[in-house]
């Protein structure tokens, strides 16, 4: 059974293109599933969407980076990546040639994860129309809040843990 976070990370990356939202969704629940293993393939994906984020805002070295990381991962990730439904074969290719366009610093264009199993991408189809997404449609980079998302957000939850863990490094 795939998880529901990870489907919510699916309507997004192939819905509204919102790779910050995918990264948030699927970092919540690697903490919650998974905690600490830098290793799990849902770090992998969590990667794959920060990639994908930077490249679509011309931050070539930034998504390089962490596509590199994603790609190691994923590498050696083959049944857990089946076990979510997606074609690792083709993921690596998918990797691979986007490696290429982000090395030769080209244009982002919206890609799609080879989903490997028509009844989860009926249901990511159908959760992305109630969700008012259009699955497969391209980004809109007219829309600056999800293209500047990172720069846009509330951090007073962040800065508030970091604080509190300084205090404590300080007390101990």
């Amino acid at each position: 059974m795939i998880p529901k976070a990870f489907i919510q990370y699916l309507v997004h990356f192939h819905g509204d293109r919102d790779y910050f939202e995918c990264h948030e969704i699927l970092e919540e629940y690697w903490k919650e599933s998974d905690p600490r293993n830098k290793e799990s393939i849902l770090v992998g994906f969590i990667l794959l969407a920060v990639s994908v984020y930077h490249h679509r805002r011309n931050n070539f070295s930034g998504a390089l980076r962490t596509l590199k990381k994603s790609k190691k991962i994923f590498s050696y990730q083959k049944e857990k990546c089946e076990e979510l439904a997606i074609d690792h074969s083709k993921l690596m290719k998918l990797i691979m040639d986007t490696r290429g366009v982000i090395e030769k610093q080209l244009p982002y264009k919206s890609i799609n994860l080879p989903i490997g199993n028509k009844a989860v991408i009926d249901l990511c189809k159908s959760e992305c129309k109630r969700q008012g997404f259009v699955w497969g449609e391209r980004s809109n980079f007219a829309n600056k809040e999800l293209i500047n998302r990172h720069l846009l957000r509330d951090r007073t939850d962040v800065i508030l843990e970091r604080e509190k863990a300084l205090n404590k490094r300080k007390n101990n």
